[in-house]
Parts: C-alpha cells; structure tokens; sequence
C-alpha cells in the first residue's frame, strides 16, 4: 500500500494539469467541515479554494465543544471520500462517482465558495466531469476516474503527513491539528497522528479494492 501511494504521487505530477485535479481533495476536506458544522446546527459562512491546493472554510457555531468534530471532519472526510470512489470503482459505478463529484463541485459554487479561482475552478471542474460521464468513450470515463480516485487517495495520505511534520516544529501552525490542540488540550502532534492512522488505513482498504477489481476489463457473460 505505502509502495502504491509512493509511486501513485510521484506518477501524478507527471500528469498534465494534475494540480488542477488536486484540488478535489481541498474541496471534500473543506465541505466536510461545513457539512458537520451544519449537522450541529452551525452557520457556514463562505469557502475559499486556492490555486496552491489550499483552502479555508469560515464558520459560526454555538458551541465550543463543536469545532471539534468540526476540525475532525477535514482530513477524515477525505480519506473517507477517496475510499468511496475506489469502493464505487470496485462496484464498476464509475459514472456514479463521476456524477458525485460533479454535484459536489456545483452544490459547493452554489451555496459556499466565494472566491474568484474557487468559483472558476468549481464550475469549471463540474462542467468537465458532467462531460466525462455522459458524454465520453468508456475508456476515457474510466481513464478519468481513476485519476481523480488516485489524486483524492494520496492527497488524503499527504496532506495529514504534512500537518504532522508541521507539528513537530511548529505547532500552531498545524491547521486542523492545532485547533484541536487549543480546544482539547492534546498537543497537535496526537492529533496529527490520529489523521495520519485514518488516512493509512483508509488507503491500505483502499487498495485492496483496486486490486480486487484490477485494471482490466469487465468479462463478458458466457452463453454456454
């Protein structure tokens, strides 16, 4: 699983605007905080995406005790997300995927992102994956969804792998992480490793599901 992820990163860069598929996972990381502060009754305010796969999400809730499930909500999201779409290409629904994280990226331009490049990378992305799903030859939807699928499953390893370095020599400055700390009192480096722990398991089910289904394709029903 670890040489998969590995090797999956480094292949990534290597694909033409890979930064721009990169940014499904701050979308997921970021609407899953507001889906939780919205389940405790909260008020999302407004989503910021960026072009350096950053992101930041401004919300109003009533209690302290709330940020955090709110905080907790980011990197398991996607760890949880990446999971779900090899589930989804394990299951061969691969439109099925397509279509959620199409609905994922108009519902955010919609109702929470507000920032230039945030609105433009929604729309943008949305009207790309309606067009791979409905529109484009088999082999290009499942080239396109797997892409997306690898993007979201190392970025969900990575990113919490960054936090815990950052945590090490800078604890306040470890996001999620720290604001945790504030509220709990457990230093960012416990919950840093918590992320990590989640995102690794998620990863190594994760990978047993592509290697369940595999790369080829679906055989064909037998008459005899």
């Amino acid at each position: 699983m670890i040489l998969l992820v590995v090797l999956t990163s480094i292949l990534t860069r290597f694909v033409p605007f890979s930064a721009f598929f990169r940014n499904v996972d701050t979308l997921v990381h970021e609407l899953s905080h507001a889906l939780v502060t919205l389940v405790l009754s909260g008020k999302v305010m407004v989503i910021y995406l960026y072009s350096n796969q950053s992101g930041v999400t401004h919300s109003i809730f009533a209690e302290n005790w709330m940020s955090i499930p709110i905080s907790l909500a980011g990197y398991i999201g996607s760890a949880l997300f990446a999971l779900l779409l090899f589930y989804l290409y394990a299951k061969r629904k691969e439109q099925a995927g397509l279509i959620i994280v199409m609905v994922l990226a108009a519902i955010a331009a919609l109702l929470f992102v507000r920032n230039s490049y945030g609105l433009v990378w929604c729309i943008g992305f949305a009207i790309l994956s309606c067009l791979v799903a409905f529109m484009a030859p088999p082999w290009l939807k499942n080239g396109y969804y797997i892409l997306i699928a690898f993007i979201c499953l190392v970025e969900s390893v990575i990113s919490p792998l960054v936090i815990l370095k950052i945590s090490l020599y800078n604890p306040s400055a470890a996001g999620d992480a720290a604001n945790l700390a504030q509220v709990t009192h457990v230093p960012a480096l416990i919950w840093s490793l918590v992320f990590v722990a989640v995102s690794l398991y998620c990863a190594k089910i994760s990978t047993s599901l592509l290697l369940k289904r595999g790369f080829g394709a679906k055989p064909q029903a037998s008459n005899h």
